[in-house]
């Protein structure tokens, strides 16, 4: 009996280095590859957001592996997530997207984006207000308006039109 507790033993302490593998990778995948034989998109867009969230979760393994090192508590934890993202019956991956993601996403903090171009050290910083002075004198007020109303309008279809989850849908 003592070989069996031996067993047992190295199985108990190293069920995150088994499970993991299974967990985060075969079983997303079989399903993935399920979800694209199905016609309906809901399973797509189930597992597509998993694959996400999981290489966001490498991607912070791999930036923060040394301090990572220090905390022996990290792959229990790591599994605890998988887990809750991967199993259908907590469903999240869609909770993160729906709640933290798709918002973020949806209503961004920047709505410009501008990068400044130098021309030389001695000339005077092309910034935003720069340039849209600029614009007005060679262009005219009216002009500006007219550009300032196009873009609002094309932002607000760029974000009505990437719906990706519908908010009556229920898993």
């Amino acid at each position: 009996m003592g070989s069996g507790d031996n067993v047992f033993t190295v199985v108990a302490k190293n069920i995150d280095v088994l499970a993991m593998p299974l967990l985060s990778l075969v079983f997303p995948l079989y399903c993935s590859i399920k979800a694209i034989e199905t016609k309906s998109r809901a399973d797509d867009q189930q597992w597509l957001t998993y694959w996400v969230l999981y290489s966001l979760i490498t991607l912070f393994e791999l930036t923060f592996a040394k301090v990572l090192e220090w905390f022996p508590i990290w792959s229990y934890a790591k599994l605890i997530a998988i887990c809750w993202l991967v199993l259908p019956y907590f469903n999240g991956a869609a909770y993160v997207y729906e709640n933290w993601i798709r918002p973020f996403y949806r209503n961004p903090q920047v709505k410009l984006w501008y990068v400044p171009r130098k021309k030389d050290i001695f000339s005077k910083p092309d910034d935003v207000l720069t340039a849209a002075e600029k614009y007005i004198e060679e262009n005219g007020p009216e002009a500006f308006e007219r550009l300032i109303a196009r873009a609002d309008r094309e932002a607000r279809n760029r974000r009505s039109s990437y719906t990706i989850f519908h908010d009556d849908y229920e898993y």
